[in-house]
């Protein structure tokens, strides 16, 4: 279970946030540029500290201003997938996906090496560099990398903004059969209505760093989300 409620002052900008989440499939943040959203998942993962408010998930209290709990970004155990990947350049593709997996103890790793390799698809760039791989390779990978750290909770800031439409349908696949193998919840940062359509099953609609609804995607959402075809939900926690 998700269970945020924060409050951070930004300059003259205010980021006043309170939402619960499944604790499995994607909620989603929706809103327009400057509304917050990328904000919320820095705190969530530790990178930024909220003025006060709580972070608690699965039960597990990350951050609790009214109880002095803060804990570290290594030791909440969250996975962040960010737009461009941030592979090490340096290390192959394997060296990338064991690199988190290797700080987790054995006794807390709960996915396997083999089954995000054979989900993902990634069998054959196992000894490449990142330098030699496409965009939707290189995010396939980061999102494999933060799979294999064996995270409590999976953030992922706009994954697929940095790729063009056919990369896009090419890496989408692989995160709508993620949600299904893995029972874990996922914090989702898109503009994209066909995404969020498609593999949320939860939306929280932001405005000028404010929750102001949350909704189920395909309920009443024509007022922030261009009116279109709706696409057939993928993902959804069964």
């Amino acid at each position: 279970m998700i269970d945020i409620d924060i409050q951070r002052q930004q300059g003259d900008f205010q980021v006043n946030a309170r939402f619960t989440g499944n604790d499995s499939g994607v909620t989603a943040l929706f809103g327009p540029s400057g509304a917050g959203k990328t904000s919320i998942v820095n705190m969530v993962a530790g990178l930024t500290p909220p003025d006060a408010g709580h972070i608690v998930i699965n039960e597990r209290r990350l951050f609790d201003s009214s109880r002095k709990i803060n804990l570290a970004p290594e030791k909440r155990r969250i996975g962040y997938i960010f737009q461009d990947g941030r592979l090490f350049p340096h290390l192959s593709v394997k060296s990338n996906l064991t690199y988190g997996m290797k700080q987790v103890p054995v006794s807390q790793r709960y996915i396997e090496f083999d089954t995000v390799v054979e989900l993902l698809g990634i069998a054959h760039l196992l000894e490449r560099r990142p330098a030699k791989l496409s965009g939707g390779e290189k995010q396939r990978v980061a999102i494999g990398r933060g799979l294999l750290s064996s995270p409590a909770m999976l953030l992922m800031d706009e994954p697929l903004a940095s790729l063009d439409q056919d990369r896009k349908l090419e890496v989408l696949p692989f995160i709508r059969r993620m949600c299904r193998e893995f029972s874990l919840p996922i914090l989702y940062v898109s503009h994209s209505r066909d995404e969020i359509l498609t593999l949320a099953s939860r939306v929280i609609l932001l405005r000028a760093g404010q929750t102001v609804e949350s909704k189920n995607p395909t309920e009443n959402l024509e007022t922030l989300l261009p009116p279109q075809p709706i696409a057939p939900k993928l993902c959804v926690n069964e």
